[in-house]
């Protein structure tokens, strides 16, 4: 009578290091594609807030005729929203520079902090002329406003 022979199920060493490194690989090219996105989404928040504190800002102008008022002779920053994103932690703060006296003229800064510090954009500005602009960053302002 022969024996039976017995056959071993399951995985040997190195096919199990051959899918840990897949995976490895994987993760790595999925990890830098989602912190891409966030980035980019969150340029794309601090972009929308400069054009809105730019729509408060142009709305005192017509007001006041001047963009450090608000129509009833109070002196303000004139900004509503200080930070991107609006609630929770930010990644940019906003601030506005009245660049002459009486503020016939401004610029907006959004300033990267955090997660979005080393950001290669830099900081965003906008102007009371709509000139979009970026400083500290190692990308044209085309190429950050444009993403």
């Amino acid at each position: 009578m022969n024996k039976p022979t017995r056959t071993q199920n399951g995985f040997t060493l190195i096919e199990l290091m051959i899918a840990v490194a897949v995976i490895g690989i994987l993760s790595t090219i999925a990890y830098a594609s989602y912190t891409s996105y966030v980035q980019r989404a969150r340029r794309t928040e601090a972009k929308a807030v400069l054009l809105q504190d730019a729509t408060i800002l142009e709305r005192n102008f017509t007001m006041a005729n001047r963009y450090d008022n608000d129509g009833s002779g109070t002196a303000t920053s004139g900004l509503i929203i200080v930070q991107a994103p609006t609630s929770g932690t930010a990644s940019y703060n906003i601030a506005v520079a009245f660049n002459t006296n009486p503020a016939t003229d401004f610029t907006l800064t959004a300033t990267p902090t955090g997660f979005m510090a080393a950001d290669a954009c830099g900081s965003f500005t906008l102007d009371n002329a709509g000139v979009q602009g970026v400083t500290g960053g190692t990308l044209s302002a085309t190429e950050c406003w444009g993403r």
